[in-house]
């Protein structure tokens, strides 16, 4: 990893220092330390403040040089510039290998910030210190329950792991995270990528057991050869899903005042990712969901798809969508319809999308899920229409007129709801093919029981059926690589 073999510390630190924590719960120094010790971190935890007052039932130590020596490896930096560089060499002494420098003032600011960042780094090169940063929030390390940054999202425990130039849109895609209950491994706020850049945390991936999938966010790389090398390595193991920020003329000039980034010509850019066999993105939630679609579904063997729905016109459109990718919208084989027949009525689709036309019984979805499931001629499904009979159960909870059997109904219906969701878990998990669930009440009606046991459970239902068959797509498109 271009020589930064402490890179590990920065996610498995077995001790942290915090440099400059405050008793002002408003100060960088403050947060920092809050969130290292209410994310659960085991390890010892040390903070530096010269006037030495208890924060959080922790007594600061007035110097660094105070901290018993070998007891920490890593340091969250919240000092003001100019007082790092002269901290470096005693964080070295007490066996810091790797920091976070939160504080900004550097490259992003112009060339006497930028002369000041190239001093900070021959100064951590010259001390055997690696620097994350400077100018970022921080980082997350769910394996180790570790949340040092100067922010509050910290979200489940899970497989993705992310990289980003911009705090902010990190907090975003773990903001996503807690909202699917869809987890994170790693996530760090590259900053301006002074000493460790993007390439680097792409390699510390690629070996990383925590990591499946990674999201990275980029403005500008100061190494484009080493950066798509580490990229085309990474993706050819695991997926990668890359937002790419400054791809317009405003979007570039933004980027340069934000962490002091020059951003390449965006075509040249896209087409290198997709050469890289990575995914290009141009949002934050279609990077999510991507990445999660990934992280919780299994490979398909190939591209047919059937589409089972409760709700007709829902049907017709993620057929359409489907006829823009790679996936192939399964011809019914016969075999498959006489047993689809015997569980519908006969005013069924007699085709694909599986239009159930309001004929399910109180067994028809999860015995219609195992036989599509088990066919051989399925690689993968779509379910639409999750959460309708939840839906009917919450206008009888809500009504005026609701009674015993206004209420009797309704318990039935959520009971309905949960069954339908614990069965399509259970048949991912059985017959291993993607089962993509799209119904826009994951976000209506989060308690609708239908979506809510699926994100209890660590499955993402999509809010539109394009968006599922979005993410199938590349599902596929991913495996046939793999294959390959």
């Amino acid at each position: 990893m271009s020589g930064i073999e402490n890179i590990g510390t920065l996610f498995n630190p077995k001790g942290v220092v915090v440099v400059g924590a405050s008793t002002h719960p408003g100060k960088f120094g403050f947060v920092a330390l809050h969130n290292i010790l209410s994310s659960g971190f085991t390890g010892p935890v040390f903070a530096t403040n010269p006037n030495k007052p208890e924060i959080l039932g922790i007594q600061t130590l007035e110097r660094i040089q105070d901290v018993p020596s070998g007891e920490a490896d890593f340091a969250m930096i919240c000092i003001s510039p100019d007082k790092i560089i002269t901290a470096l060499p005693e964080l070295a002494k007490i066996g810091i290998t790797s920091a976070f420098v939160v504080s900004g003032g550097f490259k992003e600011t112009g060339e006497k910030g930028e002369a000041l960042e190239k001093q900070l780094i021959a100064k951590a090169q010259e001390c055997g210190v690696i620097i994350a940063g400077p100018n970022g929030q921080g980082l997350v390390s769910t394996p180790v329950n570790l949340c040092s940054q100067i922010v509050s999202p910290y979200p489940p425990t899970g497989d993705i792991s992310i990289a980003s130039q911009s705090g902010n849109i990190l907090s975003a895609l773990m903001n996503l995270s807690r909202l699917s209950n869809i987890g994170i491994a790693r996530a760090i706020s590259v900053g301006n990528q002074g000493q460790i850049t993007i390439a680097d945390y792409l390699d510390y991936y690629l070996y990383d057991s925590e990591t499946a999938v990674a999201i990275i966010y980029v403005e500008g790389t100061p190494d484009g050869r080493r950066f798509y090398e580490s990229l085309k390595s990474l993706a050819s193991r695991k997926p990668v899903i890359v937002i790419r920020g400054g791809a317009t003329e405003s979007g570039a000039i933004a980027a340069a005042s934000h962490t002091g980034s020059l951003a390449s010509d965006f075509s040249i850019f896209a087409a290198m990712v997709k050469q890289a066999g990575a995914f290009l993105v141009d949002e934050v939630g279609s990077a999510f969901n991507l990445a999660a679609t990934f992280s919780t579904q299994p490979l398909p063997r190939g591209n047919n798809v059937v589409v089972m729905t409760t709700a007709g016109g829902w049907g017709v459109l993620t057929a359409d969508a489907i006829s823009s990718t790679t996936l192939e919208l399964l011809r019914l084989p016969d075999d498959l319809k006489t047993s689809i027949d015997s569980l519908l009525p006969p005013r069924w689709s007699k085709n694909n999308p599986v239009d159930l036309a309001g004929g399910e019984t109180r067994d028809t979805i999860p015995e219609l899920l195992s036989v599509l499931l088990e066919h051989n001629s399925v690689d993968s499904l779509i379910f639409l229409g999750l959460g309708i009979q939840g839906n009917v159960a919450r206008s009888y909870f809500e009504s005026s007129f609701a009674n015993e059997g206004t209420d009797r109904m309704a318990k039935f219906h959520e009971s309905q709801e949960k069954r339908y969701a614990d069965s399509i878990i259970a048949a991912t998990r059985k017959y291993r093919k993607p089962v993509l669930v799209s119904s826009e009440l994951s976000i209506a009606d989060p308690s609708n029981l239908g979506p809510k046991t699926l994100r209890d459970n660590g499955f993402l239902c999509y809010i539109s059926p394009s968006d599922a068959v979005q993410c199938l797509s590349h599902l596929v498109n991913f495996a046939q690589t793999q294959n390959r």
